[in-house]
């Protein structure tokens, strides 16, 4: 299958360049933010990738600007930021063909119902991915983690088998992401919703890397697991049966804290370093919509939502360190 990347950041780098190099299939990818096409068009339509900061090599891609792209990809792979996407599918509008699907696994919530305005829904799928990815800079990529490391989730929204998402699975299996499937679209979004609810905002606010939260001892019991709770009890109320148990959320926080990903940063943090708005109201502000609209109480996440907004707000008077930058020097 041909496959359009819809965003050369850091996952969308990530995805591409793996279905590009490891399974050998056509992939082009199309960046809406001009400044980041611009060097990557500069850089002669080259990008520089890295793993674990190691092995930096520039890659050729194909990358067109929405209103340029040409090309009629048997799936669309859309990631970006949950405020950037409504912009960009009216820029692509035009190009989207009958019988094409499209591919969702952004972070947050609040994509699927946009695509659903350009898609039918035989043709959306929902993904998650556990895949560190940190963009240095534009048209810079930074793979984290062995070879082959992470792993992702994919759903049809109809909840059926389909020979779209067979195939998907042997490409996705080929470029080393590790896929399994599920007919659970929506338990399957919200384990990586629920996941980020905890370690993207927290990490954010205390600018921390995901392994440097469990110096608290506290940090499980105290304040992933009320998270956690609040969530579940949110989507039970909400007739949605999640994939993972509440005991299988918190242990994978402690996993992917303690062993996964100690060291990254997660991309809420990317952001907020960056001086660009957070994702924070798609996470933990949806999921404590989600509680109201059903029921349920969710002060935690009201309050983690207001905090990481209170953060962002105090960025003007003491900006954030930045420490993804290279000539970052502190502990």
């Amino acid at each position: 299958m041909k496959y359009a990347v819809v965003g050369a950041g850091a996952m969308g780098l990530r995805y591409g360049i793996l279905l590009q190099e490891n399974a050998g299939v056509p992939v082009d990818f199309i960046e809406p933010t001009q400044t980041s096409l611009d060097k990557i068009h500069a850089q002669g339509d080259k990008v520089w990738k890295s793993r674990d900061h190691q092995d930096r090599h520039e890659i050729k891609i194909n990358i067109f600007s929405p209103e340029s792209y040409t090309g009629e990809p048997d799936v669309w792979i859309f990631f970006m930021k949950q405020m950037q996407l409504q912009d960009t599918l009216d820029r692509l509008a035009p190009k989207f063909k009958p019988g094409q699907t499209a591919l969702g696994a952004m972070n947050g919530m609040g994509h699927i119902e946009k695509l659903q305005h350009y898609f039918d829904d035989a043709h959306i799928i929902g993904g998650t991915a556990m895949i560190a990815t940190v963009l240095n800079d534009f048209g810079d990529v930074d793979f984290m983690g062995a070879e082959g490391a992470g792993s992702s989730v994919y759903a049809n929204l109809t909840e059926q088998p389909s020979a779209t998402m067979d195939a998907l699975l042997v490409d996705f299996k080929a470029a080393h992401l590790n896929p399994s499937y599920t007919e659970n679209f929506m338990g399957t979004l919200l384990t990586k919703v629920f996941f980020n609810a905890v370690e993207n905002s927290i990490a954010t606010m205390f600018q921390s890397r995901m392994g440097q939260l469990m110096a608290y001892d506290g940090f499980l019991e105290g304040i992933a697991r009320p998270l956690v709770n609040e969530a579940y009890d949110a989507a039970e109320a909400a007739g949605i049966q999640l994939i993972e148990s509440r005991d299988d959320m918190v242990a994978q926080v402690d996993y992917v804290s303690n062993v996964a990903n100690p060291l990254h940063f997660p991309s809420m943090y990317q952001d907020f370093v960056k001086g660009r708005p957070t994702e924070v109201d798609y996470i933990n502000g949806w999921i404590a919509d989600l509680a109201d609209k059903h029921g349920t109480p969710a002060p935690n996440h009201h309050l983690v939502t207001n905090f990481v907004h209170l953060a962002e707000s105090m960025r003007e008077f003491t900006p954030p360190v930045n420490k993804l930058a290279p000539d970052y020097t502190g502990a």
